[in-house]
């Protein structure tokens, strides 16, 4: 049977308003005595009270609930960023619901108007970033949002990505400062923010180190390892085929992985590969993989903060837009061509 505050007052002899301002923390306002408040807390947890959470809710007009929108919860990279953000939120005493949308926007309006419909308190939204008046319609509303790993330029709203221009610039120019010039890219969902980023990163790269840029080394259309196994056979067949491939995701360089060994090509004397996103066991492949790293930890823990910030704000004018660095970590798939040997693991 559950306990009631009607219950607690009956035993402790204060009245039901007193107990209910204790219990809801608000001794202070109302001048509650520090032994009240410790009589009703004890005779509470001794009778096991609970409280109703959904009536509480309601009379606040909150669900202590939060949205966070998933593009692909399969991408090793969004799983780890919602485990993160569920870690974090459960700390706050939030409660999380999450929406996989499999890259696809109508999924992905339809999903928020669901989570819209269930009063959450906020969104944490990683959007396909092809259309955006659905989220333009939260922030009308003045609906609490960030938006996280995809930014949104048009929009002004919160936002924390990774600096994936600078990933994808310096992950090109490594190669082509061990002698590679035929450079491959293996590219995700194209007219994203992500894509559109790593991609421009990587042309600008090759064009300050004077190599001229050949669109048929960009191939790809979405960020999943189907994408990375067929890019990787079509690379492998060409004429004048790559020395080296940049794979733009975790699965897209699992579906590349799996190419390669079928191809029986050799990393890296035949291929040098790096991948943005680390994979769990990167490190401990034949041929450690080079990876451009993400932040995952502070990505989850600052998407947390700034969305807690922007709920308990009266102002929500002032949007922050948050900028993480990555970090290259060079291991053995990559071949340098100026020592005939591969590069031995080392980081910059």
């Amino acid at each position: 049977m559950a306990i009631t505050l009607d219950k607690i007052s009956e035993v402790t002899g204060f009245s039901v308003s007193t107990v209910s301002r204790v219990l809801n923390k608000k001794s202070k306002k109302y001048r509650i005595s520090l032994e009240t408040e410790r009589i009703i807390y004890a005779k509470a947890k001794e009778l096991g009270y609970r409280p109703n959470e959904l009536a509480r809710g309601l009379r606040l007009k909150k669900t202590h609930t939060i949205g966070l929108v998933v593009p692909d919860i399969s991408n090793p990279f969004f799983a780890s960023i919602t485990h993160l953000i569920q870690k974090y939120l459960y700390e706050e005493g939030y409660s999380l619901i999450v929406c996989n949308t499999n890259e696809d926007i109508k999924t992905e309006i339809e999903q928020i108007d669901l989570m819209r419909r269930k009063g959450v308190d906020g969104y944490i939204i990683m959007p396909v970033g092809t259309q955006f008046e659905h989220i333009k319609g939260l922030l009308d509303d003045n609906k609490p949002l960030v938006l996280l790993d995809r930014n949104i330029d048009a929009l002004n709203a919160n936002c924390i990505v990774v600096d994936n221009y600078r990933g994808a610039y310096e992950a090109t120019e490594c190669l082509i400062r061990y002698g590679h010039e035929r450079i491959a890219i293996i590219q995700g969902l194209q007219n994203t923010y992500t894509n559109n980023e790593r991609v421009r990163g990587y042309k600008d790269a090759l064009a300050d180190n004077g190599i001229r840029i050949d669109e048929s080394y960009i191939v790809g259309n979405d960020f999943r390892r189907e994408n990375g196994y067929i890019s990787t056979k079509l690379l492998l067949k060409m004429e004048n085929a790559p020395t080296a491939i940049f794979a733009f995701s975790d699965l897209i360089t699992l579906g590349m992985l799996q190419a390669i060994s079928e191809e029986k090509v050799k990393i890296p004397d035949d291929l040098s590969i790096i991948s943005f996103d680390e994979i769990d066991f990167a490190p401990y492949l034949v041929s450690p993989l080079s990876v451009v790293v993400q932040p995952r930890e502070l990505i989850g823990e600052a998407a947390v903060k700034l969305l807690i910030e922007e709920m308990r704000s009266k102002n929500r004018l002032g949007k922050r837009k948050i900028l993480l660095e990555s970090k290259l970590v060079i291991r053995d798939s990559i071949k340098n061509f100026n020592l005939g040997v591969a590069a031995h693991r080392t980081a910059s």
